[in-house]
């Protein structure tokens, strides 16, 4: 299509033309400093700081705003997130910021504004979602696309153009204090949601960031922040896997780098992975973001560079497009090393040119609104917000073990003794990037910032024909235990005893969970273990429900509890929703996206263990059989697994194959069973999992209804990386199991991959396909 020049419009306005011409024209008008300053970024701070990036007070900006703002700006950094700003004064900030920044620099170009969206759009007043690992629990990647697309259009509806989102990490030890914001430990899962997130903040006209590019969950001692020693193999098979997907099948235009080193180099300075991997090899165009101060932590905390202004140049030649959240190594630092030869100004151009290209993708030089005209009333707690909430929280929710005391009939004439630190503490549903969590802890007189319901309240909704009574019993930490009597007594004269115990997510040690809130070991914290004890030694009926951001060992109490229910912080909507699967108006459907341990000492690491890993009696006491196993999880209806077909034995390790997977529910009310293929490599050039997840999907059944579920499985899906680091599909035998967890699957197939061994390039196949009949 032959472009149309507009006469008198600046090129690079001028819609008609395409986006390379534009971004090239642009390009040519920029004069070094100008190039520079749209790869930094300006961080507005209207209050006292706070702790919501880390040492954030060590590299605060001390220059005026007019001067930072000179010779343009790339970023400007959470203006709604970082203090209560509901959405009036939020977006009449971002247009002041706006103008400010259009009118300092010659060519008035706007910023690109970001803000983070990990548990939805984290400003005041706006939906709370449940935290990522509760999204991992639903197995279900449809709802977190559509959850995702309703965050997208809140960010856009008040201006914001690029959402820090989703976390790739794959979970490699649970006492990270990150893992509620990962999608769990298995590489597929993670990347197929990751993907769908993407597919639904990108098609909102959002900017999703991956995060954080890579092997920052694998830090030794899951210690945040620290060194990784992982090799080749585990980095190519475990770790990049959902980054692949998510950008080649979800479409992600950024990408965060990871804080942490690799065998001693630090992401921000690994062109290997910056440039060879992510661009020569996976062909990724998009921009590659700072973690929040990682350029001069290459100074301040890996050591390999003497200052700001050499991370800054070790940066830039690394890969890293856009520093955030603040201009520190980059601004007149690098322009410095350009004029001195020390970095090449062609490399400078190679990041800018993809920032400007995101800039006019985005509509910032169309001449249009930058914020546009309705924002001021826009509503970000709305029902549509509210109900994909409830239905993320009530899919979400595992049930781990039932004795038949579940369902509890809601027009029973019970006492009901509801016990436990997570009952009646609304800021216990949510994760730590959830804004009441997140911010508002400094600022106590603000509240909640938007009404949320704790599960107590739930409860007493729920069973209004019940005697319902409450005691704290104790804190989620620390060390007061005056409670716990208290909390027996409330029990033993009940009829039923609820008791909910597991986490207060916060930042940086303001809670048990999240961002360098990183565990010891994996017993519940503070006294609650204790709580449990007291409760149960009354002999009452107790169903215990774990509210927390990561998995905790149950294995001193699972066979005593007469249920148990596992809750990954499920959100604003959270209350009603475990009050409604202990009713039973909500079949439970979620399942396991990480083990729960058996033992807090003995951690299991994952399910992705080769033989060597799994339990070995007469070589080690040491057992690290979970207590509950990777995708386990419970409903009120019994499904049965019927059988398992393939389309073929013989299968071209080029080729697909067909595997049908029927199931019937056998019980007396509706189901959805989340059914889990898994497939074993039982000889292979190197030691693989015993098995490993390659499909899902969820399947809704009637009473008596059976289905057959048909996964359409890539040889692809059978890769690995070999002996000599290239992946490969190789011929042999692979066994194929079929079930509703990864132990012991009660459906087995066997067929043999054939041919010549192939060595697989960027364009493999990533997703098994899926169709029900």
């Amino acid at each position: 299509m032959t472009s149309v020049n507009v006469p008198g419009l600046a090129p690079w306005r001028d819609s008609a033309r395409t986006t390379g011409e534009r971004v090239e024209a642009l390009l040519a008008e920029l004069t070094l400093e100008e190039k520079v300053a749209q790869l930094g970024s300006v961080w507005v701070q209207t209050d006292e700081p706070g702790s919501v990036a880390p040492l954030q007070d060590l590299f605060l900006a001390t220059g005026g705003l007019e001067e930072r703002l000179r010779y343009g700006l790339g970023h400007l950094t959470r203006v709604f997130g970082t203090a209560p700003v509901g959405p009036a004064e939020g977006a009449q900030r971002l247009r002041s910021l706006q103008r400010q920044v259009m009118a300092a620099n010659r060519l008035g170009i706007p910023a690109i504004a970001h803000e983070e969206c990990l548990t939805g759009f984290a400003t005041y007043g706006a939906t709370a979602y449940p935290t990522p690992l509760a999204w991992a629990a639903t197995f279900d990647p449809g709802l977190v696309e559509r959850m995702a697309g309703a965050i997208g259009r809140d960010l856009r509806a008040v201006g914001v153009h690029q959402g820090l989102s989703p976390v790739l990490d794959v979970v490699r030890d649970y006492r990270w204090g990150r893992v509620e914001e990962t999608l769990g430990e298995d590489p597929y899962l993670v990347g197929q949601l990751g993907a769908a997130y993407v597919r639904g903040l990108e098609q909102a006209g959002i900017i999703a960031t991956l995060k954080h590019f890579a092997g920052y969950a694998s830090s030794r001692a899951a210690r945040n922040h620290a060194p990784v020693s992982i090799g080749p193999r585990e980095l190519a098979d475990v770790v990049l896997p959902p980054f692949e997907t998510a950008m080649h099948e979800g479409g992600a235009r950024s990408v965060m780098n990871s804080y942490t080193d690799l065998d001693g180099v630090p992401v921000g300075a690994s062109a290997d992975l910056l440039r060879r991997l992510l661009r020569e090899e996976w062909g990724f165009g998009g921009t590659v973001v700072a973690d929040y101060w990682a350029v001069p932590f290459l100074a301040s905390m890996h050591g390999v560079a003497e200052d700001d202004a050499g991370a800054g140049a070790l940066a830039i030649l690394a890969g890293i497009d856009v520093e955030l959240p603040e201009t520190v190594g980059y601004g007149a630092h690098l322009v410095a090393h350009v004029r001195a030869g020390r970095v090449d100004e062609a490399v400078v151009d190679e990041s800018v040119r993809r920032v400007l290209r995101q800039k006019i993708e985005l509509g910032l030089l169309d001449g249009g609104p930058l914020v546009p005209d309705d924002a001021d009333g826009v509503d970000l707690d709305g029902p549509r917000n509210r109900e994909l909430a409830a239905t993320v929280a009530e899919r979400s929710l595992v049930l781990l073990s039932n004795d038949g005391v579940l369902p509890v009939d809601p027009g029973a004439r019970l006492t009901i003794a509801v016990v436990g630190p997570c009952a009646d503490d609304p800021r216990a549903l949510l994760g730590c990037y959830a804004f009441p969590n997140h911010v508002l802890d400094r600022y106590p007189e603000h509240g909640m910032g938007l009404p949320i319901a704790s599960i107590r309240e739930g409860l007493v909704a729920e069973f209004p024909a019940a005697d319902v009574r409450y005691e704290l019993g104790a804190d989620v930490s620390g060390g007061d235990g005056s409670g716990i009597e208290a909390a027996a007594a409330l029990a033993a004269g009940a009829d039923l005893a609820l008791v909910f115990v597991g986490d207060r997510a916060g930042l940086f040690g303001a809670g048990t969970s999240g961002e360098g809130c990183d565990a010891a070991d994996l017993r519940l914290p503070g006294l609650q273990p204790d709580l449990v004890e007291a409760v149960l030694a009354t002999g009452t009926p107790t169903v215990l429900v774990v509210v927390s951001g990561r998995p905790y060992a149950l294995g001193a109490v699972k066979d005593r509890v007469a249920a148990a229910i596992q809750a990954f912080f499920p959100g604003v909507e959270g209350g009603a929703a475990v009050a409604g699967v202990l009713s039973g108006r909500v079949n439970p459907s979620g399942r396991l996206p990480v083990q729960i341990p058996d033992s807090p000492a003995i951690n299991p690491s994952t399910y992705l263990q080769a033989p060597l890993g799994r339990r070995a009696d007469g070589i080690t006491v040491l057992d690290p059989t979970p207590a509950f196993a990777f995708g386990h999880g419970l409903s009120y209806s019994a499904v049965e697994y019927t059988a398992i077909t393939t389309d073929r034995q013989d299968v071209p390790t080029d080729g697909e194959v067909e595997i049908g997977v029927t199931i019937r529910n056998a019980g007396g009310r509706p189901a959805e069973e989340v059914v889990q293929l898994y497939a074993s490599d039982p000889v292979a050039q190197v030691a693989r999992p015993a098995v490993q997840l390659i499909g899902f999907a969820r399947a809704a059944l009637e009473p008596g209804e059976s289905r057959t579920v048909t996964f359409a499985v890539p040889a692809d899906a059978f890769s690995y990386t070999g002996i000599d680091l290239r992946r490969i599909v190789e011929p042999g035998t692979i066994t194929l199991a079929a079930g509703p967890s990864a132990a012991d699957p009660p459906l087995r197939a066997v067929i043999r991959l054939t041919g010549e061994t192939v060595a697989l390039g960027s364009a493999r196949r990533l997703t098994t396909h899926v169709r029900e009949t």
